[in-house]
């Protein structure tokens, strides 16, 4: 069913399709939200975050190109969709998925666990400093927006790798794709988006939103 709905809005990756198709989204979301799993649209997990709708986790993760063998960074393991969609696609890899609320890593975990996926690593931290000593990734994923990309990120990338992140504030946001080459960073635009604010010293503090 979710390989359908997406194929029809332009998602053609088939390794993406087929990761999305094998994760349950209704195993992270609250009991009474398991009707609408399967609607194509962001819904609460608690805590003032979401779950991203299917289309834009599809679309993101499909911007990263990602290898079985890649190491992925992922910043704001929120219910661990996301997370567990890539650890499908680096099965031969590593994720690095970093979450600055305890309760929410706590239950992304037990999900993990109950999925059986052994790929993944998690840790409390501010996620746009992101995680230096298993740098440099091949993909980096940022679910929630920042005003301009934290440069320590564009430091852990890889070359070859690719990073994306929705950019703006909480008015008007677009994700951008970066793609580092031998001569530098290469740069494109893929469309708008609304996601929660990145809260870090690197982004805006949750003042700034206000």
């Amino acid at each position: 069913m979710v390989a359908g709905q997406l194929a029809d809005r332009g998602i053609r990756n088939r390794r993406v399709l087929a990761a999305m198709n094998r994760v349950p989204r209704e195993w992270f979301l609250p009991p009474h939200l398991h009707r609408e799993a399967y609607d194509d649209t962001p819904l609460p997990i608690g805590n003032g975050q979401t779950i991203s709708q299917p289309y834009i986790v599809a679309l993101m993760t499909a911007s990263l190109a990602l290898r079985r063998r890649y190491r992925v960074l992922e910043i704001g393991t929120g219910s661990g969709y996301q997370t567990a969609i890539l650890a499908h696609l680096a099965s031969a890899g590593r994720v690095y998925t970093i979450e600055r609320l305890p309760d929410l890593l706590v239950e992304a975990e037990e999900r993990f666990r109950r999925l059986g996926l052994t790929n993944i690593e998690t840790r409390l931290s501010d996620g746009a400093s992101g995680w230096p000593d298993a740098a440099p990734f091949d993909g980096i994923l940022v679910a929630a927006a920042a005003p301009t990309t934290p440069a320590p990120l564009l430091e852990q990338l890889a070359l070859g790798g690719r990073m994306i992140i929705p950019i703006g504030d909480l008015g008007a946001q677009e994700l951008v794709i970066y793609r580092r080459t031998s001569e530098g960073l290469e740069e494109r635009r893929a469309g708008s988006v609304r996601f929660v604010p990145l809260i870090s010293r690197f982004a805006f503090s949750g003042r700034d939103w206000r």
